[in-house]
């Protein structure tokens, strides 16, 4: 699928935490858009993405000279109270077009010379892992959540054919935890997996969040019904996989091998 980028200079680039993001003082996206297409992200039933007369995944807005702006939001939300910033909310910060254009190093730079209160970092994306450098400078101001919904390649075809291999997610955890960036590995939205998966990420990660369509996108998994998933999951007979209660199938084969006090449930995973 190609994707169109398009260059705009934004006003504005922290919004205000709100609804799922409330634990947040802020929220932070350097791009609009998002090239990986999920067939699942609730964000296909937003505004951000309804209101574009284009296909969720075919286009990206590039936010150019973002630091600049940025830099002059964040000494402004300092002297009105603690910083704490999601990144990002409605996109993947590292988008491919990220290797280039360089937008969302350029506002790790920002926060690495200046730190908010605290960074939280979710991706899908093997690319954070070269921004071990800046990420190591805010020391334990910062979390990095790695998305690892299945650690079946087959399932991730299926459902999100243009996103990273498992494989490289699961690599860029170990290469994070290495290197001693604070790191978790997030699995949302809960996808048909092996009984093996608990096991594989017990090697890489000490923290583990684990959310679903019904608890995550918002709207008690209205949005995610709309976009017709159920279908997904009929095609490859796995239909018992998307109902409220198969998180607790994922959630009880982690407890096997990590503490309860490394495991968190959707929002509480997510928290500053």
């Amino acid at each position: 699928m190609k994707t169109e980028y398009l260059y705009k200079t934004p006003k504005t680039l922290l919004n205000k935490g709100t609804g799922f993001l409330s634990g947040y003082s802020h929220s932070l996206n350097p791009y609009t858009g998002c090239s990986f297409g999920c067939s699942y992200c609730y964000v296909r039933q937003m505004p951000v993405s309804t209101f574009r007369n284009a296909e969720w995944g075919t286009w990206v807005d590039v936010k150019k000279d973002a630091a600049h702006v940025f830099q002059k939001e964040l000494q402004r939300a300092k002297t009105k109270g603690p910083v704490t910033i999601f990144m990002s909310s409605s996109t993947d910060s590292y988008q491919p077009i990220e290797h280039k254009e360089q937008i969302t190093r350029s506002l790790l730079e920002v926060m690495a010379n200046d730190p908010p209160d605290f960074l939280f970092v979710q991706t899908r994306s093997p690319l954070v892992r070269r921004d071990i450098d800046l990420l190591l400078r805010l020391g334990k101001k910062v979390r990095v959540s790695m998305t690892v919904e299945t650690d079946l390649e087959d399932i991730r075809k299926h459902f999100s054919p243009n996103a990273p291999p498992i494989p490289a997610r699961l690599k860029t955890l170990q290469l994070l935890t290495e290197a001693g960036v604070p790191t978790q590995a997030t699995i949302a939205p809960v996808l048909p997996s092996s009984e093996g998966f608990a096991e594989i990420l017990r090697s890489l990660v000490d923290r583990v969040c684990v959310d679903d369509y019904f608890m995550g996108d918002g709207s008690g998994g209205r949005r995610t019904r709309n976009l017709g998933i159920q279908t997904l999951y009929k095609q490859i007979g796995m239909e018992d996989w998307y109902h409220p209660a198969a998180y607790r199938m994922v959630y009880e084969r982690l407890l096997q091998v990590f503490s309860k006090d490394q495991l968190y449930v959707s929002q509480q995973g997510f928290e500053p």
